[in-house]
C-alpha cells in the first residue's frame, strides 16, 4: 500500500475508510487491482467503545478493527490510502472524476463506501452515553445489559417489537415517551407484554454509579442499566444525489446482492447501502466488511470482463 500521493488515474476509488471501504480495498488489492482508499478519520461508530457480534473481534474497540485492516493492506502495493475529503463524483466519457481535497482523480468504477451520520433525540446529557450506556442496536450492545433495567425512548409503533427483542436480556423493561400519548393499541401491546409505560417529558439523561438516570419533569428519575434510542440518520455526502442514483424511502442507496447501484460502475456498501427487498440497511460492522469484499468483487470482475471482451451474465 503506497500512502498520501495519488496517481493520475486508477481503476477504481473507494470513498471512505471504515469496515466495507477497507474490506473493498482489500479485496481489490488482491487482485492487483488500481485502487485509491480516500476517506477521513471520522466514523459513526467512533463513539463506541467496543464492537460487538463480530467473529473472532467481539469487544473490540472499532479503530483498532481499522487500524489492523490498514495495516493488512500494506501487503498491497496496488492500493494507496489517502486521508482526503471527496466533495464532488461526476461521471465522465471514461469513467468518473473524484473531486478531493488533495486534487483531482479519474477512475473507472466507484465503490461508496463513506457511510452514514446519526442524529439523536434531543435530550440533554443523551449524546455524553451515547456508544455504551445509550445505545441503539440490541445485536450490538444489547448483551451488555443482561440482567439490569433496561429503557426504550420514544413513542412510536415500533415500541413493541423492540421491548420485544429485549425479553430475555432486561429484567425489566420501561418505555418513556417523552410527553408523548402512545397509540391505543401500542400501549394495549405493551401492557400485555409487562413493559413498564412512563409518559412524563424527559427532561435529561445522565451517568450514576456506573449506570444511567434518566430525569423525569416532576418525577423521581429512572435508574437504568441501559437505554436504548431510535435514531434519524443521513449519508455524510452528497454523492448519491450528484450521480442520480436509486435511494428507498429511509435515504439509503439501492443496491442488488454484488452491491451494484442503478448507475453502471457505480457500488456501495455499507450503512448507506440497502439491498432491495430489506426495509432498512444492515447496519452492522461485520455485514458492512462482507458487503465491501462484494463491491470490490464485483467491479474487479466487470473489469476484468470489460478488458478482455467478455460478456457477463446478469
Amino acid at each position: 500500500m503506497r500512502g498520501q500521493q495519488m496517481n493520475e488515474t486508477y481503476d477504481v476509488a473507494v470513498v471512505g475508510a471504515g469496515a466495507a471501504g477497507l474490506q473493498a480495498a482489500q479485496t481489490l488489492g488482491r487482485m492487483n487491482r488500481p485502487t485509491v482508499v480516500l476517506g477521513t478519520d471520522r466514523y459513526r461508530n467512533d463513539p463506541a467503545t467496543a464492537m460487538h457480534n463480530f467473529l473472532g473481534h467481539d469487544g473490540t474497540p472499532p479503530a483498532e478493527l481499522r487500524t489492523a485492516a490498514r495495516a493488512d493492506l500494506e501487503h498491497y502495493a496496488s492500493v494507496d490510502l489517502v486521508e482526503a475529503e471527496v466533495t464532488t463524483i461526476e461521471a465522465t466519457d471514461h469513467g468518473f472524476t473524484l473531486h478531493t481535497s488533495v486534487g483531482d482523480v479519474a477512475v473507472r468504477r466507484v465503490v461508496l463506501a463513506m457511510g452514514v451520520a446519526d442524529t439523536l433525540p434531543d435530550v440533554p446529557g443523551l449524546a455524553d452515553l451515547w456508544g455504551d450506556l445509550v445505545a441503539h442496536c440490541p445485536y450490538c450492545h444489547g448483551h451488555e445489559f443482561t440482567g439490569q433495567h433496561v429503557g426504550l425512548l420514544g413513542a412510536d409503533a415500533s415500541l413493541p417489537l423492540r421491548a420485544a427483542m429485549l425479553e430475555r436480556i432486561a429484567s425489566h423493561r420501561v418505555v418513556l415517551t417523552d410527553g408523548v400519548e402512545l397509540d391505543a393499541d401500542v400501549a394495549d401491546t405493551l401492557k400485555r407484554m409487562g413493559v413498564e409505560v412512563r409518559t412524563e417529558p424527559v427532561t435529561g439523561v445522565g451517568p450514576a454509579g456506573g449506570s444511567l438516570e434518566v430525569l423525569l419533569d416532576g418525577a423521581a428519575p429512572v435508574p437504568l442499566g441501559g437505554l436504548f434510542v431510535h435514531t434519524t440518520w443521513a449519508p455524510t455526502a452528497p454523492f448519491a444525489e450528484q450521480l442520480g442514483l436509486d435511494r428507498s424511502p429511509v435515504g439509503a442507496i439501492i443496491v442488488d446482492a454484488l452491491g451494484r447501484t442503478s448507475r453502471p460502475g457505480v457500488y456501495a456498501a455499507g450503512d448507506i447501502a440497502q439491498q432491495a427487498g430489506l426495509p432498512m440497511p444492515m447496519a452492522a460492522v461485520l455485514v458492512a466488511a462482507a458487503a465491501g469484499m462484494a463491491a470490490a468483487a464485483s467491479a474487479d470482475r466487470e473489469l476484468a470482463a470489460e478488458d478482455n471482451g467478455i460478456a457477463l451474465p446478469m
